[in-house]
Formats: structure tokens, sequence, C-alpha cells
């Protein structure tokens, strides 16, 4: 399932969202402007390597990728999800919010692989914890979805609660299976950064002040 756009309108303009945006692409364009052994070396510099683990790499290592389609999907989803959340904590808190979760992304991800050598990248920790936002603040939101049924496309309107409670049991259930298992040398998904950031974010969002207009709109639906 792929989701497409939400029906959650936002009452203000994501700056913060597309600057993360735009931060992420220009990390990446430096990332593959470089030729393999400088990669190799910035990758392992700024990336999370939890045999030889530094707190600054829980910062840098969110905005960095690796691949097209890592950064596409890491930023689609943020896209999505993300201009709802900033829209109800304001730019700043929601800059927080988002290095927050992705800091508890990296966390859970060196807990659960202590002592590995390979090294971690990507912004889905972040992303996750924005997506733990969303389902607690708009839970009845609906989420416009592709999905692949046989050689065709579809579009379907799902509930938000269903899709990222689906999501989220996925991550859980991967990241168990994938317990036990020695990581390749080319390393593979952070099932439980996911898993981590999160619950961050639903913790989070529960205990951050929202834009006091969030709050009035809310009233008034109740």
């Amino acid at each position: 399932m792929i989701p497409l756009r939400d029906s959650q309108p936002s009452y203000s303009t994501p700056v913060v969202t597309a600057g993360l945006i735009v931060a992420n692409v220009l990390v990446f364009l430096h990332q593959v402007s470089l030729d393999h052994f400088s990669l190799d070396h910035f990758i392992r510099t700024y990336a999370i390597v939890p045999a030889r683990f530094e707190f600054s790499t829980l910062f840098t290592s969110m905005f960095l990728h690796g691949g097209w389609l890592h950064l596409i999907g890491n930023m689609w989803f943020l896209w999505i999800y993300g201009d709802n959340v900033e829209d109800i904590l304001g730019g700043l808190r929601y800059l927080v919010f988002y290095l927050l979760c992705g800091v508890a992304a990296g966390l859970a991800h060196v807990l659960t692989n202590i002592g590995s050598p390979v090294p971690t990248i990507g912004a889905s920790g972040a992303v996750a914890g924005v997506m733990g936002a969303y389902l607690v603040k708009f839970p009845h939101s609906r989420i416009v979805t592709l999905i692949p049924i046989f050689f065709l496309l579809t579009t379907v309107e799902l509930p938000a609660v269903l899709i990222l409670i689906y999501w989220f049991l996925i991550q859980i259930f991967s990241g168990m299976a994938a317990v036990g298992q020695m990581a390749s040398a080319q390393g593979g998904v952070a099932w439980f950064a996911h898993v981590g950031g999160f619950v961050a974010g639903m913790v989070l969002i529960s205990l951050m002040k929202t834009q006091e207009r969030y709050r009035r709109r809310r009233d008034l639906r109740w």
C-alpha cells in the first residue's frame, strides 16, 4: 500500500517540513557526487555504527540515505503526514519534535544491535515519529492509498488509523523475525528504529503543547 494524500487539511504553510525535505535532498546530492572511497568514509563518519557509537551520529545519520528510492520513500511519507503535525505544533516545536524522534529511533536501533559494525542511515525513524503523532492527533483522517490488485493498480480511501497501525505492526513483527540474525555487510532495514521512532512520536505529541488555533478547532469539533 502506497499512501498518496490525506484528507486532513493543513491551515499553515509547512515551512519546516519543506526545509527538512530540501536538507535531505541536498545531503543526498552531495553523497552521489562523491567517489566510492569518499562516500564510504562519509557514511562511516556520519552514520550510526553501534559498535563504535557516537552521540552526534544520532542527528547526522537521519539526513543520509542509501539510494534514491530510500530518499523518495522517506520524504514522501514525511510530506503526507508532516504538514499536519507541523500545523498543530508550530515550526520550532515541530523541528525539535522531529529531531527527538530521530534520536529515539537511533537509540532504539543501537540498543537492539549492540556491537554491530554495520552503519545505519536514513530519516525513517524520525518520519516514523511523525506518523505516530499523526495517529494520535488525526486518527479519523482518511488516506487515499494506491493498492496493487494482481496486475492492476487502484486507489482506495482508508482510515488513517488502519494504515498506520498496520504499518506499525509490520515493523514489530519484521523486527522480531530479524532478532538473532547476523547483519550482512550491506546491512538491512532498521525495524526497531522505526518502532522506537513511532512510539516516541506518540508519546511526545501527547506531552508537547499544540498551537492555540488547533485547540480551538478541536474544541469546536467536540
